[in-house]
């Protein structure tokens, strides 16, 4: 199903919402026909900016972070009615990014487990599992982008999507979304310049 057809679709879900009829048979429709490109998205983020926790102990899989992402949404959409697909999608990257982060927070907190023979067993590199404080400013500083340029870095720099895809998504021509990604990059490299090379 190409991204014009998804886009239509979920549009008309969106506009069923603000109707008179039952909204949780609308949203569950709305999610079950967005399942393939909300699977698309789980996998994108959790390969490419949660590796970590594909990893053990967690052993996470896309299927599993799009079934607690549903449940999310379900809760969510019983109160928030986004009007537009861009909206939809908003929220869907909102609550994935929570979700991981709520993971990634509880895989940190967990205390390590050290082996019984340590002296037999060759010290083994770092991981890098943990979220560093430079990792949090990180995540700080994208959460404080502007709306637009936030949105645009998420789904380009965070989900993975092309400046084409993205477009699609938001509702905007390409070259905005390449000047709104380009004005993101240059906000975080002014905030996190102490944390560039050289």
């Amino acid at each position: 199903m190409s991204e014009e057809q998804t886009t239509a679709a979920v549009q008309r879900y969106l506009d069923a919402l603000a109707g008179d009829q039952p909204a949780e048979p609308i949203v569950r429709a709305l999610l079950d026909r967005a399942l393939r490109r909300l699977h698309l998205l789980s996998s994108k983020l959790l390969y490419r900016s949660y590796r970590r926790l594909t990893l053990p102990p967690m052993n996470l899989q896309p299927d599993e972070l799009l079934d607690a992402v549903v449940e999310r949404l379900l809760k969510a959409m019983r109160s928030v009615r986004p009007g537009t697909v861009r909206q939809f999608f908003a929220l869907v990257n909102q609550h994935m990014r929570w979700e991981l982060n709520d993971l990634a927070r509880r895989l940190d907190e967990q205390p390590t487990l050290i082996g019984l023979d340590e002296k037999r067993m060759a010290a083994q590199p770092s991981s890098g599992s943990m979220l560093t404080p430079n990792g949090r400013r990180m995540l700080q500083a994208i959460d404080q982008l502007p709306g637009d340029e936030r949105e645009v870095f998420e789904l380009v720099r965070i989900q993975g999507l092309t400046q084409v895809e993205a477009a699609g998504v938001i509702g905007v021509c390409a070259k905005t979304v390449q000047r709104r990604l380009n004005g993101a990059l240059v906000v975080l490299a002014k905030e996190l310049k102490d944390l560039l090379p050289g």
